[in-house]
């Protein structure tokens, strides 16, 4: 058993050391009653991963105990740890370093009712993983994890990769996964937030389902930057946040910046709330609420520096029913990191179903500042009280026959010298200013807009 005292000595913070203390030395915070201390085991740092069958033993024997593991600083070299139930694994922030021996895989662990890992540095030092995980920590099953306030680093896959879990990943920094940071599958009240996401190859944090259902993972307060898409393809990689056919999840308060694609990808993702994000220099679209979804919140979120703002589309695939209000979107441009066969790059906010558009800032969009309907793919949208400015055309709206109804009504279009409303057949404009002629088509209602 670890005591006070040996807890103490074991950093540097024994009765010797006390009067070298100052006023600015950080005091670590650390519950380690009932803990036992790995080096009493006969695990210690330093040497090769020879030491993973005593590693793996002690986890054992402590979680058949309901006892917490204790490592002291230092490298502990480990390969093929299979987490028992209840394992509940603490280190010293930053100085307790696990570093992955290569062979197979490091943490992994199925069915398990929970596990706790915090204050660690895991390395897995770029080796290889073997086919039986995708992570540098694989778990699935397990009720209840609480990974806190680790360093996770050098995977060859993804960093931590969860399948059917629940609990908390917080406060953890993750960088240099040739995959994604989190990849986390079919779970059930996970909540995932206040961690540094940096120089991921294919994705920040991911939270998929196998088949469309409730999720309610929370994504909140991280901060996540550079993030590649070394795989290719048109928006399945290099997203900050990737939501797939989770429904109920809510993206909140995050810090996104420099991905390939999108800050934030929700993919037939239902009743999905994204509020409070701060979006920087996107590759493609900076936030995307595509194909079969139903119900949409995307609510007061900084955008700067995208090729487009925000798209709520696809109704041909069944995508409708959203609220898109009090965004600010700006700086946008014609580019994006692939052809485009539709219609393109360079609009602020692009909306098709059964939404409301409103209270929204777009500024230097090159192409359009608000978009409504894509031919015949219209229905229902409400706009107004929205302000554009410094774009070509302020909104462009589609008379391809077949579209629904669109009220346009009470919203500013200012510096926008091809005019404020205009009609499109895709990408073909094919009226002049609808503002002059409100009433030429039945489906579309203009009033009380301002041009200037």
């Amino acid at each position: 058993m670890v005591s006070r005292r040996l807890f103490l000595a074991s950093i540097g913070l024994g009765a010797a050391a006390g009067p070298a203390l100052g006023a600015g030395t950080p005091v670590l915070n650390v519950d380690l009653r009932g803990a036992i201390d790995a080096s009493a085991h006969g695990v210690r740092p330093g040497g090769d991963d020879r030491k993973s069958k005593a590693f793996a033993k002690l986890l054992r024997e402590a979680a058949a105990k309901n006892l917490p593991v204790f490592l002291p600083p230092g490298d502990y070299h480990v390969s093929n740890i299979e987490l028992p139930a209840n394992t509940r694994l603490t280190g010293v922030p930053g100085a307790t370093r696990i570093l992955y021996g290569g062979g197979g895989h490091l943490f992994a662990g199925q069915d398990l009712n929970s596990v706790v890992l915090e204050n660690l540095v895991i390395d897995g030092g770029n080796r290889w993983l073997d086919d039986t995980v995708q992570g540098l920590v694989h778990l699935g099953g397990a009720r209840e994890v609480r990974i806190d306030n680790c360093e996770i680093k050098g995977s060859a896959k993804s960093a931590l990769y969860l399948e059917r879990c629940g609990g908390r990943i917080e406060r953890n920094r993750i960088s240099g996964a040739a995959d994604f940071a989190v990849y986390a599958i079919e779970s059930s009240g996970l909540s995932i937030s206040a961690n540094t996401v940096v120089e991921c190859a294919n994705g920040g944090i991911l939270v998929h389902r196998w088949t469309q259902g409730p999720d309610g993972t929370m994504v909140s307060g991280n901060r996540i930057a550079r993030i590649a898409a070394a795989k290719g393809g048109t928006g399945e990689y290099g997203n900050c946040i990737n939501i797939f056919r989770a429904d109920g999840v809510m993206v909140t308060n995050n810090h996104l910046s420099d991905c390939a694609f999108s800050a934030i990808r929700a993919n037939a993702g239902s009743n999905v709330q994204i509020a409070g994000n701060t979006c920087l220099d996107c590759g493609e679209t900076a936030i995307y609420s595509e194909f079969g979804f139903q119900g949409a919140i995307v609510n007061g979120n900084l955008i700067d520096g995208a090729a487009n703002g925000i798209l709520i589309v696809n109704f041909n695939e069944g995508g409708r029913l959203a609220a898109v209000t009090g965004n600010v979107v700006r700086n946008l441009r014609l580019e994006g990191p692939y052809v485009h066969d539709g219609a393109g790059f360079g609009f602020g906010i692009a909306v098709e179903a059964d939404t409301v558009v409103s209270g929204n800032t777009v500024e230097n969009a090159p192409k359009y500042g608000l978009m409504l309907g894509w031919g015949p793919f219209m229905r229902g949208l409400v706009v107004n009280g929205n302000l554009v400015r410094g774009t070509p055309v302020g909104c462009a709206v589609t008379v391809v026959e077949g579209a629904g109804s669109a009220l346009i009504s009470g919203n500013i279009f200012e510096e926008t010298p091809q005019g404020a409303i205009a009609g499109y057949r895709w990408n073909e404009r094919t009226t002049g200013e609808l503002s002059d002629e409100p009433e030429r088509f039945a489906h579309i209602t203009i009033e009380r807009n301002r041009t200037g």
